[in-house]
Order: C-alpha cells, then sequence, then structure tokens
C-alpha cells in the first residue's frame, strides 16, 4: 500500500495573477505558503483486477475511462493505469470549496501515490506540471497554477508565472521567529460553509 500527504496552502498576495488571462499579458507572482492541514491519498493493488475509488461516494468499475471522478479518472489515465488498482482519500478539511486549494493537492497527491505505486520516482515539477495539465487542459477548470506548484514543492514561496507558460518557483527564506510571528498574526476558522471558486475564475 502506498500513501501519500499532500498539504493545503495559504494564498497571502496575487491571487488571479496566476491564470493564463493574465501571465499571457504580463507575469504574475503569488506568495503562498503550504499549511499542516493535508490530504491523504492510498492506493493499493486490487485482487480482481477490477477499480475501487472511495471518496464521498464508492465507485466500482472495470476500466479507468468509466470512473466517474474527474480526478481519479485522469490521473490513472496519465500514469498509464487502466485496472487493477484501489484509490482511497481523507482530508484535515472539508473536500471542497474551502478555498485552500484542496483539488489541486488532491491530484498532486494523488498522481504522486501513484508513480509511487509503479516504483517510479516523480518530481515536484513533474507532479505540479501534470496536475495543472490535468486540472486546466484536459478538465478545462477555470484555475490557475498556484496551488499545484504549492502543493508539490511545499513550504514558503514567491511564484512567477512568466508569460511563456513556465513557473519560476523562489523559497522564501526567514528565521524561525519570523516564521513564528507569521503564524501568530494568521487565524483560520471553519464557517461551515463551502463555495466554488469556478464561476468568479471563469
Amino acid at each position: 500500500m502506498i500513501i501519500s500527504r499532500t498539504p493545503l496552502r495559504i494564498s497571502f498576495v496575487g491571487g488571479g495573477s496566476d491564470i493564463p488571462a493574465y501571465y499571457n499579458q504580463s507575469p504574475g507572482a503569488v506568495v503562498s505558503t503550504a499549511i499542516n492541514k493535508y490530504i491523504y491519498v492510498t492506493v493499493n493493488k486490487k485482487f480482481d483486477n477490477r477499480i475501487r475509488a472511495s471518496y464521498s461516494k464508492t465507485e466500482n468499475v472495470d476500466h479507468a475511462d468509466k470512473i466517474e471522478h474527474p480526478l481519479i479518472r485522469e490521473c490513472l489515465k496519465k500514469v498509464g493505469i487502466e485496472r487493477g488498482i484501489e484509490v482511497t482519500s481523507m482530508s484535515d478539511i472539508p473536500s471542497e470549496g474551502t478555498g485552500l486549494g484542496s483539488s489541486s493537492s488532491y491530484a498532486v497527491g494523488l498522481l504522486n501515490a501513484l508513480y509511487a505505486y509503479l516504483g517510479k520516482y516523480a518530481s515536484a515539477e513533474k507532479l505540479a506540471k501534470e496536475a495543472c495539465e490535468i486540472e486546466i487542459e484536459i478538465l478545462g477548470d477555470p484555475i490557475g497554477k498556484q496551488d499545484q506548484y504549492i502543493a508539490a514543492y511545499g513550504g514558503l514561496q514567491f511564484i512567477q508565472f512568466l508569460s511563456d507558460g513556465t513557473v519560476d518557483m523562489s523559497p522564501i527564506i526567514c528565521s524561525p521567529d519570523i516564521k513564528r510571528k507569521l503564524e501568530e498574526s494568521c487565524l483560520l476558522l471553519y464557517t461551515g460553509l463551502t463555495r466554488s471558486s469556478g464561476t468568479i475564475l471563469a
């Protein structure tokens, strides 16, 4: 069994400059940090050569093409797994609509687990790039690139989105005292409400 743990994120400034409509005209940039709340994904060989995917619902299908969950379906296709696997997930927060980049963390974490399952190494750059390809190009979600990159690289980062489509990661180096002061100045609360950013981003 393979288990991946992928962080969620808080974006401090620059949100919206990571979408093509912006960075194709002028380079975008965000300051973003991974946090200690996570998406957990497990993958394991399925004894009967079918596919079982368990999230808020459970699917049992014969082939990856038949999976309803778009991220699971496309991640399996990306790494070349067609059948014979079980995928489950858990989260420290509600699964969608919290503004912490959960769908991208899920995509990065699932790709990471699947590559490990196949015995292959996948760099942070590869995971982020392929998660972007799946969410933005294949599924057509109206989202940017910051969530996938911070989920894959972690840490506190200054991320630039260049007009040629490349992404530049620059870790923000600061003392433990500064990090502690930053953490003490942040307060995250769960209001019980969720929302989709798709309409706004579109």
